[in-house]
């Protein structure tokens, strides 16, 4: 369906973004899968049994500031199943022991793989620890037999990411308008969560 131009109303209780697709088809070089830079404290671990508990808590603390909310909003046991889904790859940026950033990726789909989630927490925005966790991901997802790498950001992401993501070697490939309950009135955020962000009840 093709939207007529103009301005379209947005149903009570809905929140509504516009989405782009970006996707790479080759690794932009170099890319390098090595470690940190030596004067910092940062990790990229492979976790590959997430506990949903561990997963929820980093989801939260990287993705709320964005109301991620789509892992929230499955049921639990559909929850752990997608986690722990043997073609889902989940990495954590540890920093002295605590996760503090998420890369999820999904190779699901046959010669393709999704940047489902990538993020650090708010500490972290600005350091370079996203910079040297989008290195590990495109050479993670390129050891694989893949052509295509490719995510979705929208317009509740950090006013940086659409910049962040063409300089890491991502194009826009096409856009589309993201509508969907707003998890601050289903109970999956509080109220406050994101305030730049409005909220108008149904009802």
């Amino acid at each position: 369906m093709t939207l007529p131009d103009g301005f379209t109303p947005i149903a009570p209780g809905k929140i509504a973004a516009i989405a782009t697709v970006l996707e790479m088809t080759a690794p932009p070089a170099p890319v390098s899968a090595e470690a940190a830079p030596a004067d910092t404290p940062w990790r990229l671990d492979p976790i590959p049994t997430p506990d949903p508990c561990w997963y929820e808590d980093l989801y939260r603390r990287v993705g709320a500031a964005h109301l991620w909310y789509s892992r929230l909003a499955l049921p639990a046991e559909a929850r752990r199943a997608t986690i722990q889904h043997p073609d889902i790859a989940i990495h954590a940026l540890c920093v002295e022991g605590r996760a503090e950033g998420i890369v999820e990726l999904d190779f699901r789909e046959t010669e393709s793989c999704e940047l489902v989630f990538f993020g650090v927490t708010e500490p972290l925005i600005g350091t370079g620890a996203a910079r040297y966790m989008m290195g590990r991901a495109i050479a993670i997802a390129f050891a694989r037999p893949i052509a295509r790498l490719w995510l979705h950001t929208n317009t509740m992401d950090h006013p940086k990411a659409m910049a962040f993501y063409r300089r890491s070697g991502f194009r826009p490939v096409r856009q589309m308008v993201e509508i969907a309950d707003d998890p601050r009135l289903t109970g999956l955020f509080a109220p406050e969560t994101t305030p730049r962000v409005p909220i108008f009840p149904a009802g």
